[in-house]
């Protein structure tokens, strides 16, 4: 039987293609990996991430608890976080554990940097 083995890539709707290149690439440090006129592959480690550029894309964060964790070393967590928050991005959520930073791109998606893995959380 057939099955699925992981995520293969994400796409998200952006309005302003420009911005959210250098979102990804300078404030997360994804790598550009393609670049038209209304698209753009960036990669992390093995995380594909597609931006189309869309004009219905939402203007802010939807109330949904709906998000996106990207993996970060615990090493790397604290000063990755800073450097967001220097940035003034949207924090939509207070994580109470050490783990988790939750932001927002700047098209309002809701994003978590997690430094922790499925076996640590499970009890």
């Amino acid at each position: 039987m057939e099955k699925i083995t992981g995520i293969n890539h994400i796409t998200l709707a952006v309005k302003d293609l420009e911005r959210s290149v250098a979102f990804y690439r300078e404030l997360l440090g994804f790598e550009l990996r393609m670049r038209k006129e209304r698209s753009a592959y960036l990669e992390a480690g093995t995380f594909w991430l597609a931006l189309v550029v869309d004009e219905n894309v939402r203007s802010g964060a939807l109330p949904e608890y709906t998000h996106v964790a990207l993996s970060v070393s615990v090493e790397g967590l604290p000063g990755l976080k800073e450097k967001l928050l220097a940035a003034r991005v949207k924090e939509w959520q207070v994580s109470e554990r050490e783990d988790s930073f939750y932001f927002c791109d700047p098209d309002g998606h809701k994003l978590e940097l997690h430094s922790g893995t499925l076996t640590e959380r499970l009890p």
